[in-house]
């Protein structure tokens, strides 16, 4: 099964002479198939947490496991096919190419893989109708709105049909409608595919789409909360 799961883990960082303890025997589970919000305030930790689950950093204790991987004792060469086959992460700041299209930043997974150009330009067309950019491909980011900037990122995750999804603060740089309507778009793919995603955020209208929603506070994760009624 597809779940997120950590056990006890323990991460701590220098900002320079002082140690910083962000996560402090952080525990929880993503079923597999659902839809999980992590919530927390700016500096919580949620970055770092989604970078533990990504396997782009090392807990320093504790087990994590992701997609039938157990993270914490995979080697580098694991932990990149993890990133390739299994795993893609919606970054807040969109994380595009400015030199490339729309199209050619969805598809750029999916050329690190060696997919056939004309499976690559067929799912990358059927990625960008799916978030409704089918008319944008051959624009690039910087002619693009942040809503618009965020969807190219999200179809770019899904280009190698992962089975986790990890998003960090995907909304924190749009409006709130443009926010709630990614979400939303974002929420209808998660279902249709039936990836298991953790959303981390401290937008408190997310948790109305979510199966799960968990508290990060002071590095510790309290058990999940009932989801808002949707």
């Amino acid at each position: 099964m597809n779940t997120i799961e950590i056990s006890d883990v323990v991460k701590s960082y220098r900002r320079g002479k002082v140690e910083v303890r962000a996560l402090r025997g952080a525990t929880l589970t993503v079923p597999a198939g659902k839809l999980a919000v992590l919530k927390g305030r700016s500096g919580a930790g949620k970055t770092t947490l989604l970078n533990l689950l990504a396997g782009l950093d090392r807990a320093d204790s504790g087990r994590i496991r992701v997609a039938d991987t157990d993270v914490t004792a995979a080697g580098v060469d694991a932990l990149v096919r993890l990133r390739r086959e299994s795993v893609s992460v919606i970054y807040q700041h969109f994380a595009l190419l400015p030199l490339l299209t729309t199209a050619e930043n969805v598809g750029v997974p999916l050329r690190i893989v060696g997919a056939p150009r004309a499976e690559r330009e067929a799912r990358v067309a059927d990625l960008l109708e799916k978030v409704g950019l089918a008319r944008h491909a051959a624009q690039r980011p910087g002619e693009l709105s942040g809503g618009q900037m965020q969807r190219v990122a999200i179809a770019r995750a899904l280009a190698n049909d992962p089975s986790v999804l990890l998003a960090d603060e995907p909304t924190a740089q749009l409006d709130s409608h443009t926010g709630a309507a990614t979400m939303e778009l974002l929420h209808g793919l998660v279902a249709e595919r039936g990836m298991t995603a953790l959303v981390a955020t401290h937008d408190p209208m997310i948790e109305q789409l979510a199966d799960v929603v968990l508290h990060l506070d002071d590095g510790i994760v309290s058990e999940a909360e009932p989801a808002l009624s949707r």
